[in-house]
């Protein structure tokens, strides 16, 4: 399809951007499409499936159940659902005999990284998308050019009459706080520890009050018994999720039509009821858990957990044998300082700028009243009307389809909808 000088000799039905979770069920979608096939190709810049490998801690489970995979809600048949995986495997059995809805996080990687072998022959890893431009016929954007950086620092370019933005989620560092040697993110936290050599740091700071965060904490002051914990919460104490039958409605397919169809006050009212069913929320077994190891420290009066309430961080200065980190108190109203070894901030994510990647193509996008872009209910994104070509976005569309639109629990049956949204173009097209 393409010519190693970087000119396009072909015209793909979809180039998809990024290969994580969400772009992996739509190779699957496509691999179980019953109509004509459609010629698809994902590029990922990593060398293999990766999601978020950084944080596969030990014992950190799932937070959504193992049915909502990669195709059990769109198809619960299909041969790429993750109790397919464990017969594979060989441990559908032993599974079941765990009684547990929520592997371990380490396992459900695992399933990815399977059914990422079943649909190899659809992805080029090693390959950085770097710019998209619209290809004009007759006046009408009719396909984009995916121009591509490979491993070996040549350029390649891929046509074709749809693209999918899948690029996932990006760090947030508080303002003015900048990643060093001494001061990371939780994305890349088990790498930045085996990467520590001497003796281990005497103390850690660890910012944040969600799931991350709690998990950080509770890692590492497992990790490291003689080092020194302090937690840092934006909030008085970590707060409970709310996974109860009712709340966890909200991540149901139905409910993206809900939240899609609702005017914007109600969407907004919407992210304020519900929330705490994802936002800085913690499962309330590890929220119990690190207030006993808390409590147990304090009855034998050695103290190496420490909670910080309601701070804010406002900088940090890194040096040789640590990082010195401004503190606001907020309940006190004054700064303070904290020296740490390390400081991990588990800040959480920006969603996908899909603009930063389409680059000139982002000027054929439409846009609401602030700014954002417009996006179909079938996740396409709005263009103008000489536009042809499809954009289509699995992420940063928070503001038109609700609080699962960067979450597992609805990747499947989304990923079903962007395939027949395709086919049916495609059959469109002369």
């Amino acid at each position: 399809m393409t010519s190693t000088n970087g000119t396009a000799t072909g015209v793909r039905d979809l180039v998809g951007v990024g290969f994580g979770p969400a772009n992996l069920a739509l190779a699957v979608a496509l691999e179980e499409h019953e109509g004509p096939p459609l010629d698809a190709l994902f590029l990922e810049k990593r060398p293999r499936l990766a999601w978020h490998p950084g944080m596969l801690l030990e014992d950190a489970t799932m937070q959504v159940s193992f049915l909502k995979d990669l195709a059990t809600l769109r198809n619960p048949r299909s041969a790429f659902s993750f109790l397919s995986y464990l017969h594979d495997r060989g441990r559908l059995v032993d599974f079941i005999n765990h009684k547990e809805f929520f592997p371990s996080r380490v396992e459900f990687h695992d399933y990815l990284d399977w059914a990422a072998g079943h649909v190899a022959h659809r992805v080029r890893y090693d390959t950085a998308a770097v710019a998209v431009r619209p290809v004009t016929e007759a006046q009408t954007v009719v396909a984009f050019d995916v121009v591509t950086r490979e491993a070996d620092g040549g350029e390649r370019t891929e046509r074709a009459r749809n693209i999918v933005l899948g690029t996932g989620l990006v760090p947030r560092m508080p303002e003015g706080v900048a990643r060093s040697e001494r001061v990371w993110h939780s994305e890349e936290l088990l790498p930045r520890i085996e990467e520590l050599t001497g003796p281990p740091p005497t103390s850690f700071a660890v910012v944040g009050a969600g799931q991350s965060a709690a998990e950080v904490a509770a890692h590492l002051h497992s990790r490291f018994p003689d080092s020194r914990i302090d937690a840092l919460l934006p909030s008085y104490g970590y707060s409970p999720s709310d996974d109860s039958p009712f709340a966890n409605r909200v991540f149901d397919p139905e409910a993206v039509d809900h939240f899609y169809d609702a005017v914007p006050a109600v969407r907004e009212r919407f992210y304020e009821q519900h929330g705490n069913t994802n936002y800085a929320v913690v499962d309330l077994d590890l929220i119990n858990e690190l207030y006993r190891r808390s409590y147990q420290e304090s009855v034998r009066g050695t103290r190496r957990l420490h909670f910080w309430p309601m701070c804010r961080v406002e900088g940090a200065d890194s040096g040789p044998d640590g990082v010195r980190l401004r503190v606001n108190r907020l309940l006190e109203d004054r700064s303070t300082e904290l020296d740490a070894g390390i400081a991990v901030f588990a800040t959480g994510y920006h969603p996908m700028d899909a603009a930063s990647l389409l680059g000139p193509a982002a000027e054929l996008c439409k846009r609401d009243s602030v700014g954002r872009l417009r996006v179909s209910r079938e996740y396409r994104v709005e263009t103008s009307a000489d536009v042809t070509a499809g954009i289509y976005l699995q992420g940063g569309i928070e503001h038109t389809h609700g609080i699962s639109a960067s979450l597992l629990s609805n990747i499947a049956v989304r990923a079903g909808e962007i395939v027949t949204s395709l086919a049916a173009g495609v059959r469109q097209t002369p």
